[in-house]
């Protein structure tokens, strides 16, 4: 059936029938949404919305983010031949899932891109959708957080990066990405004692705003199982989102983005963990700072696209067929 399906399926973004199901058209033709998922605005009947934010605005060191969504997008087209390894059920067939497109912003008004990004998840959530974000910069997190703070109330926050990004920033009005979380715990959006971050390798002089760290020394020396055990007991049953910067992958595997720093976790770490927290209580998630400037070879682009499946793959499960 798969190779029939290829000799007639061509840019399934717009011309599949329905929201569910695998897609065999060729992986190096064809409109490029993520996983061929149909491109939509109407989330009607749609159960999570994969969309993208082009913005590099906030950061620290090397531009090119806003061209993460684009790349995670076509790394994508790869995976859904077959349900994702690992996990034993088929997300693409078991749930409606669509490209949201990307989010539209004055580039020029820099001001005004938080509000207009929280409006925007906004809009998924009461359409009765969960999302699942492309970056863009790890800030884009902070004005997704208040929208899903509105919905949940206080969420955990399970963080996978090189940084912890607290850095002490009270003025709220500043666009930074290295200092969002701090502000997410200041206006409560996030509950740090119930809250983990995952692969930290940079030192914080301004502290650990009472979050729960596990280093990437730590993941190394523990083990994948050790981890996800520690994880899930950190957050327990309580609403989840989960923030994977990019950069939380050594260099070796992930070179494509701003601040990169070594000693970081192997891909094959990261797909151990994330299936290993599988039952967390998931409402959102993001993967962000892939920048394809950097990204000779598209690894980055592969993994940030595989850590977004896994992410689906974790919403997914809690609200499986039999789950």
């Amino acid at each position: 059936m798969a190779l029939e399906d290829a000799k007639t399926q061509v840019d399934q973004a717009f011309t599949r029938d329905g929201l569910k199901g695998l897609s065999f058209e060729n992986a190096f033709g064809g409109a490029t949404s993520f996983l061929r998922r149909r491109y939509t605005k109407d989330l009607t009947g749609v159960d999570l919305a994969v969309t993208g934010v082009p913005f590099d605005q906030a950061v620290t060191n090397r531009t090119g983010t806003r061209l993460g969504p684009r790349a995670i997008r076509e790394a994508s087209c790869l995976q859904p031949y077959d349900p994702p390894y690992g996990w034993g059920f088929d997300p693409l067939g078991e749930f409606a899932i669509a490209d949201y497109g990307d989010l539209a912003f004055d580039y020029a008004r820099v001001a005004d891109f938080p509000d207009t990004l929280t409006a925007h998840i906004r809009g998924i959530l009461a359409q009765g959708a969960g999302s699942v974000v492309l970056g863009g910069d790890h800030y884009i997190s902070f004005p997704i957080l208040k929208a899903y703070a509105e919905k949940f109330g206080p969420l955990s926050l399970i963080h996978f990066d090189a940084h912890s990004d607290t850095w002490a920033d009270d003025d709220f009005d500043r666009i930074d990405h290295g200092t969002m979380f701090y502000k997410a715990i200041k206006l409560g959006l996030i509950d740090p004692a119930t809250s983990v971050q995952v692969g930290i390798r940079t030192v914080n002089l301004d502290g650990d705003m009472g979050m729960n760290i596990i280093d990437a020394p730590a993941v190394h020396e523990t083990g994948n199982r050790a981890v996800a055990a520690r994880i899930l007991e950190i957050v327990g049953d309580r609403p989840a989102y989960l923030s994977f910067d990019i950069d939380c992958l050594d260099p070796a595997y992930a070179p494509g983005t701003g601040t990169p720093v070594w000693g970081g976790l192997t891909s094959a770490q990261a797909a151990a963990i994330l299936r290993g927290i599988a039952g967390v209580n998931l409402v959102g998630g993001d993967v962000v700072e892939v920048s394809p400037p950097f990204d000779t070879t598209g690894a980055t682009a592969i993994a940030g696209a595989h850590v977004a499946m896994e992410i689906i793959c974790l919403w997914c499960w809690t609200r499986r067929k039999g789950g």
